[in-house]
């Protein structure tokens, strides 16, 4: 189960499960990308794919689509988040603060607990929670975002200790610079803006996550990567990048 899939990570992930095989269901706020995306795999894998539209911060649907699965959720992938806008602290957009903590913490943590209840019924499972490097360091600008992310860090950790003894793993992947569509919604759109971000530097894609992720989930079951930080190569903290002159 893939939360945000209608691209980037979650839509690269969807990709890379669907060729190993793996039934999916993949949600997201756009029904038209995931149709798409549910199409364009099934026509290529034997596999099957169910559709849920909503958004995570409404915690009645995340129940309501947990509860009306056909099959038990095998790995849970918390991918849905966001970034909204770059403001300092003093003079941000609440509004923005609200859709960052309600979709990257609270909506997070709704599926988490939904989902975490049936697979202790079943005594195994795996949550994967998309984090950052934010969630290990903050930046100007980024104090609510960076909050968020070291919330879904500590939320990792304490979930894995809650299901201690039993056989669910719980694990992160906390990614540097990727390009998605990521800053562009940071920057509500502004794709100029956007664009800069990754100007004159080779940025990891939603491809090379999507491969730790599938690592991840593919280890044998006695093993549980907690986490893992990924930087491309240029990128050293959430501050430190090199960009090349050329």
């Amino acid at each position: 189960m893939i939360t945000g899939a209608t691209s980037g990570i979650g839509k690269a992930s969807a990709e890379l499960f669907a060729e190993y095989g793996a039934n999916l269901v993949i949600t997201g706020r756009r029904e038209d990308r995931l149709i798409e995306l549910r199409e364009k795999l099934t026509s290529k894998f034997n596999i099957s794919i169910e559709v849920y539209c909503f958004d995570v911060r409404d915690r009645d649907a995340c129940k309501n689509c947990i509860d009306s699965l056909k099959n038990p959720v095998d790995i849970l992938l918390n991918n849905a988040g966001l970034s909204s806008g770059l403001d300092s602290i003093d003079n941000a957009n609440f509004e923005d603060w609200d859709r960052m903590i309600d979709t990257n913490i609270k909506g997070l943590l709704s599926m988490t607990r939904f989902v975490s209840e049936k697979m202790r019924e079943r005594n195994e499972g795996h949550i994967i929670n998309i984090g950052s490097i934010a969630g290990y360091e903050a930046y100007p600008g980024g104090s609510v975002y960076c909050g968020t992310k070291h919330a879904v860090k500590a939320i990792t950790q304490g979930a894995k200790m809650d299901l201690t003894g039993t056989n669910i793993r719980v694990s992160a992947v906390s990614p540097g610079m990727v390009e998605t569509e990521f800053s562009e919604v940071r920057f509500h759109g502004d794709k100029e803006k956007a664009t800069k971000v990754y100007q004159n530097l080779k940025p990891l894609t939603a491809e090379d996550i999507a491969e730790i992720i599938v690592f991840t989930a593919n280890r044998p079951p006695h093993v549980n990567i907690l986490d893992t930080i990924v930087f491309p190569v240029h990128q050293s903290s959430a501050t430190i990048v090199y960009r090349s002159k050329d």
